[in-house]
């Protein structure tokens, strides 16, 4: 059981290694991702900041609200100059059953290269 666990939210630390590229570059690499699986949408790896080049982030206008998590925030990647639109969002100040994801970072799974390795969860 995670730390939220209902029928369309379930929000679990792992120690699970996930990386994320853009093109050459590591964008983010952590031992400590805070798994989000929502009913109808794909499994999402929230990051802790200190694990992704937030160098290479760039904040944009652009804010979306989920009845589930809450209002999230984007940013750009700026990657070797080529400038990746609203590919990483966070919730900084999410609904309460969602607060385990507060301030961490989110990658859309098909707009990076994605890898996840191991499978114990804590």
């Amino acid at each position: 059981m995670g730390i939220t666990d209902s029928p369309r939210l379930t929000i679990t630390p792992t120690d699970l290694h996930v990386v994320v590229r853009v093109g050459d570059e590591t964008v983010a690499d952590s031992h400590r991702p805070v798994v989000l699986e929502e009913r109808g949408n794909p499994t999402r790896y929230y990051l802790p900041r200190e694990d992704v080049r937030t160098d290479l982030l760039r904040p944009t206008e652009r804010h979306t609200t989920c009845p589930l998590k809450g209002q999230a925030s984007y940013w750009s990647l700026d990657v070797a100059g080529t400038v990746h639109d609203n590919v990483v969002w966070s919730y900084e100040t999410p609904i309460p059953e969602a607060e385990a994801i507060t301030g961490l970072l989110c990658f859309y799974n098909d707009r990076v290269e994605l890898r996840v390795e191991g499978h114990n969860t804590l």
